[in-house]
């Protein structure tokens, strides 16, 4: 294929970067540096999942071919001229090259790589995706979280924010650095520093592991009973009220805050481009209200200070971020809910026609509508989901069984221990280079979601959350980008140990893969390669039991970081609680629904009046779920008016009812009625 296989597989990898980024990010309103930041990484992530399959078979092709020029040396020399009809290079480390002719026992692979290629393609990679993940995502985070007004202040906080973060590992290095000072080859401190980073990585990379491969075949299992993940979203729901809450308060606070210092500093102070920096942070509804507040400027307010106001610039965006997170993971637990609730009823249904409650929040293209019926939609809800979400369950718990026995045998040679190298082996035997590929590919796929899933999963970074259809905030995705670049090198290389094509670890006489060599000899920190490499890895077996009896999730709930476990009470109440969060949730929907239908029939009714337009909003984007109805342009008779109204106090309210029976004062007029049962409604949805 001369290379075309890599060329292929760079540009799709790139599309499906983009796919994704499209997906979860918002491409129209988020910073360009963080999309760009953030698709960089994805990609070049997404290129050592993609790619290293190819590095694989490559190598192993090269071996064959070494292998079988080493048996026939007796007999035939290595050619040193150009008159063989084929000819590989097989290179060392030390750039010095053999041509051996290639015998007709080795297939070359569909996918092969020319010599020399994937070695420039792993550096560029590599360091690309280091220096994104330990210098620049971290730098860029901390510029995007910093309260300074100016470029200038925004880097110096960047970069004292980060000085102890550097400083870590730097100390690392250095301790590192002092160990092989005894032996003096300047030329491996590239590989020290590399060592370094895959050795923090593989610390990480294990704890990680141990909880997702028990939790996400675990996960799959239960997500098959519609009443366990019912029971589980109501708990989410009843935690995420508490969390929703404490962010809209904490915000209230802040605008307070904000409110004052808008109100203190008059419009000609040097200190005012300030404060209009900070009211453009603030949510829209905010900036309304304070536009309409005149400026008192007056003498008694106390004046704030440049630090003062970049710890409130600071504030602000911290806590717009959060209630952003908390309104989007909220509307995502409310549309779970009803969905799982719509499942149950369709289920006890005579009719093989799935019946949703509410519309959907995502409008859908025709395609989907048309393959997605509700007849289908019915038979996979209903009929083949559990079967389905079983079966894959228990394919997962094989793979990680797997896993877990190659990574505490994995060290063993003689006699090959490790399953993944069973497996490559014996598809080398039958120089079947596309199961060889497949086989890595699907094993470093499970073990990413593994480990990237466990770090969404975690209590602890609840923080950073990936969400589908545009809503993924900035700081969520730097930092999936900066995760990515760190664990994946560090994952990719224990993987390939767990096939023995890691002499590192195997201590074998094998050909090394164009990857392993861009990371150096290990041998340089022996302490590091014979020890922590190969031993560590078996911790994994101890966390995978302590995840199976669920003695993280006890611990966190012991602490106060409640967890869902089926036989306590606490997760019961919370059940509960949820349960009843849901049930006013959704009539207050079904109130708001009817409110709007009754508008239309008013607009039916009564000629006179003209309802030019009229909006339904927040239907699952506020935790209230209530009414906001804007009328504008109302024409009766020899009246005109502009008004614009909403519940948000009373005194709206009452200029909405009277506006209401001013337009149905007439004696017999049809819309009597329906503004009666608005104002009913109206008045439900506020106590409620």
């Amino acid at each position: 294929m001369s290379g075309a296989a890599l060329a292929v597989v760079v540009v799709v990898v790139f599309l499906l970067a983009l796919y994704l980024l499209q997906r979860y990010g918002d491409l129209r309103k988020q910073q360009r540096m963080v999309l760009l930041g953030t698709l960089l990484s994805w990609y070049l992530c997404f290129l050592i999942v993609f790619i290293l399959p190819l590095d694989v078979s490559t190598t192993i092709y090269k071996q064959c071919v070494l292998d079988n020029a080493n048996q026939t040396t007796d007999r035939v020399s290595p050619t040193i001229s150009l008159l063989a009809p084929v000819v590989i290079n097989i290179c060392s480390h030390s750039f010095l090259c053999v041509c051996y002719s290639i015998p007709k026992a080795c297939v070359e692979p569909w996918s092969y790589i020319p010599d020399g290629v994937l070695p420039v393609f792993w550096r560029v990679v590599y360091w690309t995706s280091q220096f994104l993940t330990w210098l620049l995502l971290p730098f860029m985070q901390s510029y995007a979280r910093s309260g300074a007004f100016s470029r200038v202040g925004k880097i110096k906080t960047a970069l004292i924010e980060n000085a102890i973060y550097y400083g870590t590992y730097l100390l690392i290095f250095i301790s590192l650095l002092i160990y092989v000072a005894a032996h003096p080859q300047w030329q491996e401190l590239q590989t020290i520093g590399i060592t370094a980073a895959n050795t923090w990585g593989l610390f990480l990379l294990v704890l990680l592991l141990g909880y997702g491969l028990v939790e996400i075949p675990r996960s799959y299992w239960l997500s098959s009973s519609h009443g366990y993940l019912l029971a589980k979203t109501y708990f989410k729901v009843a935690k995420m009220a508490t969390e929703k809450a404490a962010a809209e308060e904490n915000l209230a606070d802040v605008m307070e805050n904000v409110a004052g210092v808008h109100e203190s500093v008059r419009y000609n102070h040097h200190f005012r481009k300030c404060v209009d920096t900070i009211l453009t942070k603030c949510p829209t509804e905010y900036q309304e209200e304070m536009g309409t507040v005149e400026n008192s400027g007056g003498e008694q307010s106390v004046l704030p200070t440049k630090r003062s106001l970049i710890n409130l610039h600071k504030k602000v965006i911290f806590a717009v971020q959060r209630q952003g997170q908390t309104q989007v993971q909220w509307s995502i637990l409310l549309e779970q809910a009803f969905h799982l609730e719509d499942v149950a009823k369709s289920q006890s249904s005579a009719v093989r026609h799935f019946a949703h409650s509410f519309p959907s929040a995502h409008q859908y293209g025709w395609i989907h509508k048309l393959i997605y019926s509700p007849t289908v939609e019915w038979y996979w809800e209903c009929v083949f989901r559990q079967s389905f979400y079983r079966l894959l369950a228990v394919l997962l718990c094989l793979l990680s069984a797997a896993v877990v026995w190659s990574e505490c045998t994995f060290f063993s040679t003689r006699p090959v221990l490790s399953l993944f190298a069973v497996f490559v082996h014996m598809a080398e035997k039958q120089y079947n280079y596309i199961c060889i590929e497949m086989v890595c590919f699907v094993s470093i796929l499970f073990l990413c979601v593994c480990v990237y899933s466990t770090v969404f999963r975690i209590r602890v970074f609840n923080y950073y959350y990936l969400v589908p259809h545009h809503q993924t905030d900035a700081y969520s995705l730097q930092f999936s980008g900066m995760l990515f670049c760190r664990l994946t090198p560090p994952l990719c290389l224990n993987f390939l140990g767990l096939i023995h094509l890691d002499s590192a670890i195997s201590h074998q006489d094998r050909i090394q893969t164009s990857y392993t060599s861009i990371m150096g000899s290990m041998r340089v920190l022996s302490f590091i390669s014979d020890g922590f490499y190969i031993y560590y890895p078996m911790l994994v077996l101890l966390l995978c039991f302590a995840t199976f009896f669920s003695l993280g999730s006890r611990c966190l709930n012991l602490l106060g970081f409640h967890q869902y476990i089926t036989d306590d009470d606490l997760t019961s109440d919370l059940v509960d609680e949820g349960r009843e969060l849901i049930r006013r949730g959704s009539l207050k929907i079904q109130s708001s629904l009817f409110l709007m239908y009754m508008f239309k029939e008013m607009n039916k009714k009564n000629p006179r009046t003209i309802f030019v337009t009229s909006q339904l909003s927040s239907l699952r984007s506020d935790s209230k779920i209530i009414l906001c109805m804007r009328i504008t342009y109302v024409h009766h008779l020899l009246s005109f008016s502009v008004i614009t109204f909403t519940r948000r106090d009373g005194e709206t309210e009452e200029q909405q009812r009277g506006l209401l029976q001013y337009n149905s004062s007439d004696e017999g007029s049809p819309n009597r009625r329906y503004v009666l049962l608005f104002l009913f409604f109206c008045s439900m949805a506020h106590r409620t």
